[in-house]
């Protein structure tokens, strides 16, 4: 043994130390608590095993398993002296070796027991082929791209993805590549046509996937406009510390919003990464699991999409509570609890010594984590351990048992003895301990029924004054092991020799269900099932069929057949009579209680061509009578192949019958398929004898009926079985989950401790808070999970679970309380009213619907002026859930509208209201008060300034005839160097009227008729300075010209223009704001260029002009006479060429500087036809340099018969 030792510690030195080509192996420790789950082999890349218990005592013994099955070692095996199991994963010829892979778990024995550690699962390295490939896409620009590759390895394989087989750049926010194979391209560019594939690779190999090409076209972005989720989240299912994806591609124009939220409402964990659209777990855990729901949202609108999925997360088992080492007395109870958590739930197994541990009279395993050992015994001690296993792996917890035994205790209890003293009553005697008997304070009594597993112990306690004990309320023939155990103050002695005895035999307590049928008219066939050994409380021997005809109920016939018989015919009956029945069942102590009288009709005649269609009755008939129930079993008819279905019937059997036999109940018949076995009869009576009776029938014929006839329980009678058993614990770890809007899981776990069978459970579910009794609702589950349906949708559950022993219930759980989803509104909005506050918009006020089902996120308001008109033509207004009036305007006046409302949540929208219209008023046109007043402050305001604009004008009037005469120096220096004098020989002008004007019409070519004039001309015209130098003076016959045109019209028009003329010492500043002023505003009249008579003169006429210049006279004015054709004539008129205005020219001193002003004037009659002659006057005098006039108005200017104006001073 120690040069084997020596070996194998070589080998393994060698293999750590020595020039292999292999590497140091990854070890790896096995106890039995937590640790990982699975453990991957890297090609050539050994794994060590060790095995590590815990325990003090050195092993002397590691046993190796696989599977649960003794490792066979080979090649790739070797067992280290150490206990230690070593795995070489040497690759030949690629392929891994047989065999190894599997669930690896070792058991290391002692002195004081034997221990098993938890399995851990050995995978080979491996990489699938594909699943999925990536394929081809089209797509629009702008829109989004997605290829998807899937493919399974241990360890997981990373993808990483290639466009023409150069790697996708990461850094990119468009190009988004997800741990489970996934590539997504947001706002796809012509460049990103191309071939693309996916690269997988772990240790094990790598693996490169077919090309698939995307190509990108540029058409109508009309489909984008709409929001989509292209690629929604799916439900997965990741193992506890994987990666999750949950994926939400939304494409649209403008660019969607995506967001992600819970439906249980908790917050998203903050361990998870959001790329992009999507939800990345890097390391999945138990809290993340959930629905998880992605809502895409178009900006600035409420048009949004949403998609729900859920992710579960499958966890290894954990334990969470260990069971504890105990160190008892002799006698006592010992109990260990070990409770476990996982996904799916884990199994628990229970081992002791590394071996399972099975129930037997002492030890019961009961609800899921508890195991009891009553009366320990000094074999009972050793190593428990509670495995945990849910497929995923296990979880494992030991704890030690040790039985104390102290000295003083007294022996065992002698000569223990059973006596039946009836068929439930048994007495029981035995002699008190050998040893130590002085000391005994009590004793304990066991009763256990012998036949079966899983029965429950009784124990009944008494005081020392008695060896004696009668046990009482036990079922008859039915076989119980008995023990006594004494107990001191030091603790209890070690329990009696079991005694086994059967109780005697009873009546039956009940009788054979009896069917009946007719095979020929003087044939009565009945038929019936054995009692149960319960109801049978005995051997069955015989059983008595009664009989009578209804005519003759006092003659009644007996017949007795054999207790292994389970059907009788009846022989030589008259035909067409209706006969009763019944049958009892007997023992060796008598004969039970007989069934209820059950009544057949013969048949009337017997049909030899029809024979083949007679069908018996169906057999095997039981009813199961409850306080409100009856539950109906059969088997198939005999010649079932004739059968198209089955009826039921079901009738209460009064007590005391007409003398007609007519019964005064009404018969209730049931037709069910073919197919059905059972039915259950629900609303019954308790304690109210009833009649069942099932038959077959096809098209032709009704076959004939089985016959039950029994009674209801009582609504009192609560039936127990010995002794009295306490009610079972209610059950733990309730959960509930919302699964719809109108269903919600509910999931919970056994009692963690029970002495009784449970064999259902009993759910209540009610409205939170309600106190209506009504809307509490029962359900029965025999599992431990209930799907409750029919619900309200967005209503909070009260929501409790009561365990249901075989004859006892217990209380219920604590509430959990658990919302349905929400759902679409059911209801209308309500209370829908229609106001007109004016005769262009409608107020619309509502009351929220009465069943929102919801959270109200938005309403609907459909209206139109006409009714037949398709509703989606109808005008639609959206407002917020939390508004409940909104006033439409824009409407037109004298129409009728016809108005309709609905509300939305999350889910979508629900029934629209009840159509409702509205007539708007006629317009009323009505003065507001603001705008009344508003107009009489402005007519205010507009008077007020026309009387400060008539005073101001009437005092410089005054100020103008109040001045005296001008000396020359009052002429401006633009008028003495370019200037002209008019000539004193001027022509008098008769019948005529004037019109002056601020400026003459522009200056005439010398010889140019004054009749080509235009009709209209210009009060403001521009010549070029250059010209105007150039340009020759008139001549005194072209200003003769002049007056005789102007004194030959009948119609005159004038417009004064009256100016002040600047003081001589104001002459040079009046120079320099001249110049200021062309500057900014263009050419003044001031300037040289705008004088109509500034063209150079002969010399002989410079004095003429000097003199006129130094007229007294204040006053300019340039006749213009227009004749009655409307054609102006004037002075100094330039050709045709040289008459268009000039743009940008104005008035000097700022008044105004239109841009092109023409002032056309017209002529008009005079209504008195008078007319005034105006002799010459020599003192008056045309200034070419105009001092800035305090009122200049342009425009067209009438003449009338009351407004002349003269030229004489």
């Amino acid at each position: 043994m120690a040069v084997e030792s020596t070996i194998w510690l070589f080998c393994l030195l060698s293999l750590f130390c020595g020039p292999s080509k292999q590497e140091r192996p990854v070890s790896l420790e096995l106890s039995c608590g937590a640790g990982p789950s699975h453990v991957v082999l890297e090609p050539d890349l050994p794994l060590l095993l060790e095995c590590n218990l815990g325990v003090s005592d050195a092993p002397f013994n590691v046993t190796w398993l696989q599977d649960g099955h003794p490792l066979p070692l080979g090649d790739f095996l070797q067992n280290l002296a150490n206990g230690s199991l070593l795995l070489l994963p040497t690759f030949k010829d690629g392929q891994p070796p047989q065999g190894m892979e599997g669930g690896y778990s070792c058991v290391s024995a002692s002195a004081l027991g034997a221990l098993t550690s938890r399995t851990i699962n050995v995978l080979l390295a491996s990489l699938s082929k594909f699943h999925q490939e990536p394929s081809p896409q089209t797509v629009l620009a702008g829109g989004a791209a997605r290829f998807e590759c899937q493919i399974e390895g241990v360890p997981t394989p990373v993808i990483t993805w290639e466009k023409d087989k150069v790697a996708v750049p990461e850094e990119t926010s468009r190009f988004i590549s997800l741990p489970n194979g996934v590539l997504q391209i947001l706002e796809v560019t012509k460049e990103d046509e191309g071939a693309y594939r996916c690269v997988a690779s772990n240790s094990a190999r790598k693996d490169i996937s077919h090309e698939a090409r995307l190509t990108v076209t540029t058409g109508s972005t009309e489909a984008l406009n709409r929001v989509a989720i292209v690629a929604p989240p799916q439900n997965a299912t990741v193992v506890l510390g994987r990666p999750a994806v949950m994926e939400c591609m939304a494409q649209g124009q403008p660019k969607p919003l995506v967001s992600w939220s819970r439906q249980d409402g908790k917050p998203i964990s903050t361990d998870v990464v959001v790329l992009a659209t999507n939800l990345v777990i890097r390391d999945t855990r138990r809290h993340h699991a959930g629905v998880y729901v992605c809502r895409a949202n178009k900006p600035k609108t409420r048009e949004f999409v949403i998609a729900a999925a859920e992710l579960r997360v499958p966890a290894p088992p954990v334990i969470l509570q260990p069971p504890e080492t105990a160190s008892l007395s002799r006698g006592n109870t010992a109990r260990f609890v070990c409770n476990s958590s996982g996904e799916p739930p884990p199994v628990l197994l229970w081992l002791k010594n590394g071996l399972p541990i099975k129930s037997f009279r002492r030890v019961k395993t009961q609800s899921p984590g508890v195991l009891l050992i009553n009366q320990l015994a000094l074999e009972d001690a050793g190593y428990y351990q509670c495995i945990a296993d849910n497929g995923l792996g296990t979880a494992c917890a030991t704890a030690k048992l040790t039985v104390i035994v102290r000295e003083g205790l007294p022996s065992s209890p002698r000569h223990l003895s059973a006596t039946p003293y009836t068929s439930t009553t048994a007495l029981l005697t035995w002699e008190k301990p050998e040893y130590n008997s002085d000391q005994i304070i009590g004793y304990s009594v066991h009763c256990q029924r012998a036949a079966g597993l899983d029965n429950v112990e009784y124990q009944f306690a008494m005081n020392n004054d008695t060896t004696e004990y009668h046990v009482k309320e036990l079922l008859p023939h039915t076989a119980y092991t008995f023990f006594v155990v004494a107990y001191s103050p030091m603790g209890a002695s070690r329990p009696s020799l079991p005694v086994t005895v059967e109780m005697l035999e009873d009546v039956p307590s009940a009788p054979p269900q009896l069917s009946i049928a007719s095979t020929s008219p003087t044939d009565i066939r009945l038929m019936w099932h054995p009692l149960s050994s319960q109801h049978s409380r005995g051997a069955v021997t015989r059983y008595r069929i009664d009989y009578s005809t209804l005519d003759q109920v006092d003659t009644v016939f007996s017949v007795e057949v054999g207790g292994n018989e389970t059907q009788f015919t009846l022989r030589e009956l008259q035909p067409n009579h209706a006969y009763r029945l019944r049958i009892a069942a007997g023992t060796g102590v008598g004969f039970g209680v007989p069934s209820e009288w059950a009544q057949h009709q013969t048949l009337a005649h017997y049909n030899h061509s029809n024979h083949s269609m007679v069908i018996f009755a169906p057999t095997e008939l039981k009813v199961r009578a409850r306080v409100n129930t009856l539950n109906v079993t059969w088997h198939l008819s005999p010649n079932h192949t004739l059968v198209s279905g089955y009826k039921l019937s079901c009738r209460e059997v009064e007590a005391d019958e007409s003398a007609t036999g007519e019964r005064t109940t009404h018969t209730h018949i049931i037709r069910l398929r073919k197919k059905a076995r059972y039915h259950l009869l629900t609303g019954l009576a308790p304690d109210r004898q009833y009649e069942v009776r099932v038959w077959a029938f096809n098209k032709q014929v009704d076959g004939a009926a089985a016959v039950w006839k029994g009674r209801t329980d009582k609504a009192h009678d609560k039936t127990s079985a010995l002794p009295m058993r306490p009610p079972p614990l209610p059950p733990s770890s309730i959960q509930a989950t919302a699964n719809s809007s109108t269903s919600i899981w509910l999931r919970w776990e056994k009692p963690r401790f029970s002495n009784v069978r449970i064999i259902n459970y009993t759910v209540r579910c009610s409205p939170a808070g309600t106190t209506n009794a009504s809307l509490v609702s029962y359900h029965t589950s025999s599992s431990q999970e209930i799907l409750l349906g029919a619900l309200k949708p967005f209503t909070r559950y009260e929501l409790a679970v009561q365990s249901n022993g075989v004859d006892v219930v217990g209380p219920f759980s604590g509430t959990v309380e658990e919302s349905t989803l929400s759902d679409r509104p059911s209801t209308p909005p309500e209370e829908l009213q229609l106001s007109t506050p004016d005769s262009s918009s409608v107020l619309v006020s509502w009351r929220p619907p009465l069943e929102p089902n919801g959270i109200i996120i938005s309403y609907r308001i459909l209206y139109s002026g006409n009714l037949s008109q398709p509703e989606h033509l109808w005008e639609n207004l959206s407002r917020d859930g939390s508004i409940t009036s909104v006033e439409v305007q824009g409407l037109s006046s004298g129409t009728r509208y016809f108005f309709k409302l609905g509300a939305s949540t999350e889910v979508g929208p629900g029934p629209y209201s009840p159509v409702k219209d509205v007539h708007t008023p006629l317009e009323k046109y009505e003065l507001k008060i603001h705008a009344v007043i508003g107009i009489i402050v402005g007519v205010c305001l507009g008077l007020i300034c026309i009387l400060l604009c008539m005073c101001f004008s009437f005092r410089n009037s005054k100020s103008r005839e109040m001045s005296g005469g001008l000396d020359s120096t009052a002429v401006t220096p633009q008028f003495r160097r370019g200037g002209s004098p008019l000539p004193s020989n001027l022509p008098e002008c008769s019948d005529s009227h004037e019109l002056e004007t601020l400026m003459p019409p522009g200056s005439q070519e010398p010889g140019q008729p004054l009749e080509e004039a235009p009709e209209e001309q210009s009060l403001m015209s521009s010549v070029n300075p250059e010209e105007e130098e150039d340009a020759p003076a008139p001549e005194p016959k072209d200003l003769n010209r002049l007056c005789t045109s102007m004194c030959s019209n009948r119609v005159e028009a004038e417009v004064i223009v009256h100016s002040e003329l600047a003081d001589p010492g104001t002459e040079k500043e009046e120079k320099g704001s001249v110049k200021d002023t062309n500057t900014t505003r263009g050419p003044s009249l001031s300037e040289e260029r705008y004088s109509p008579l500034s063209q150079p003169t002969p010399p002989g006429e410079e004095d003429n002009l000097e003199k006129l210049a130094q007229s007294p006279s204040n006053l300019l004015s340039i006749k213009l006479v227009a004749n009655h054709n409307g054609e102006l004539k004037g002075t100094g008129d330039q050709p045709n060429k040289d008459l268009e205005p000039q743009q940008d020219m104005g008035l000097t001193n700022g008044f105004h500087s239109p841009k092109t002003m023409q002032s056309v004037l017209r002529a008009e009659h005079l209504e008195n036809g008078d007319s005034r002659h105006c002799p010459s006057a020599p003192g008056k005098t045309i200034s070419a340099g105009l001092s800035p006039a305090p009122f200049v108005s342009s425009g067209f200017v009438h003449s009338t018969s009351a407004a002349h104006s003269y030229l004489c001073p």
